[in-house]
């Protein structure tokens, strides 16, 4: 089961977690050509039951980016693939840029509350980026991991009316994936966490921890990883952690299948589509 991540597609100001509208076109053409959509709950159980028929796929966002309204998202939706999108609370709240967009002097829009409720409501699944897109390698504190996941997983739900299940590790790379935040994760009642160093979900591993890979803007690279390569499932590190409980939470989502657009979601018109 293959689930690629994203951050940001848009022509304007680009840097290294940019792709354009051209190049995540294409990619979504060639997962449509090779892969069967579905949700990250049906990878989930799809993993536990250790049988998969058909390879998978799955698009999944970090951070927030408002411009993901503007032609990523809504052609996920005309296409009728699953998307899980996990936005960073603390930016959401205040709309403040992420500050690895200051640190490059191009502070970029970040999705509004409104933004995000409308997107949950035509079908995309709303997770949990942290509060503060935190590096977790440096934390240890329970206090603190909790406020950053827990309980900001509880905020986000207030504010979205919507159930937030899945948890995306900012950066994502092994050193943050310590065993005292996935800890945190499973204390806060969350479906399962996101990783971003690299990995396929194969049949009878850990559903828990969702592997993703980068969608890579060169497309030879974005191709390896669709058609499988053994080599990476070889070299792939391992994640040491243990859960309260092992097995799927007992309100376990039934699958997901994203709606039509609704025409109530002005916000994230179609391209070339009138409000």
């Amino acid at each position: 089961m293959m689930v690629p991540f994203y951050h940001r597609v848009a022509d304007s100001h680009p840097n290294p977690w940019t792709i354009s509208r051209a190049r995540f076109a294409r990619h979504v053409d060639h997962c449509l050509q090779h892969l069967q959509p579905r949700s990250l709950a049906d990878v989930q159980q799809l993993v536990r039951q250790g049988n998969c028929r058909q390879p998978t796929v799955t698009f999944t966002f970090d951070d927030g980016y408002a411009e993901n309204c503007d032609f990523a998202l809504p052609l996920l939706l005309e296409k009728q693939i699953p998307c899980t999108y996990f936005v960073t609370l603390s930016n959401l709240i205040h709309q403040q840029p992420f500050s690895h967009d200051r640190q490059r002097g191009c502070p970029l829009p970040v999705n509004n509350l409104r933004q995000i409720r409308e997107l949950a409501d035509v079908g995309i699944e709303i997770g949990l980026h942290s509060r503060d897109h935190i590096d977790f390698s440096t934390v240890n504190c329970a206090a603190e991991l909790d406020l950053q996941i827990g309980q900001a997983r509880t905020e986000l739900e207030q504010r979205l009316g919507h159930p937030v299940r899945q948890f995306a590790f900012p950066f994502g790379m092994p050193r943050q994936l310590t065993a005292a935040a996935i800890a945190a994760v499973d204390r806060a009642g969350l479906h399962g966490f996101s990783s971003a160093f690299g990995g396929y979900n194969l049949p009878g591993r850990d559903a828990f921890h969702l592997r993703r890979f980068h969608g890579d803007c060169d497309f030879n690279r974005f191709r390896n990883w669709i058609s499988f390569d053994p080599r990476k499932v070889r070299s792939e590190p391992t994640i040491r952690y243990q859960r309260i409980a092992e097995g799927p939470r007992a309100a376990d989502p039934a699958p997901i299948a994203a709606p039509p657009l609704s025409p109530s979601a002005a916000i994230i018109q179609l391209p070339g589509a009138t409000p």
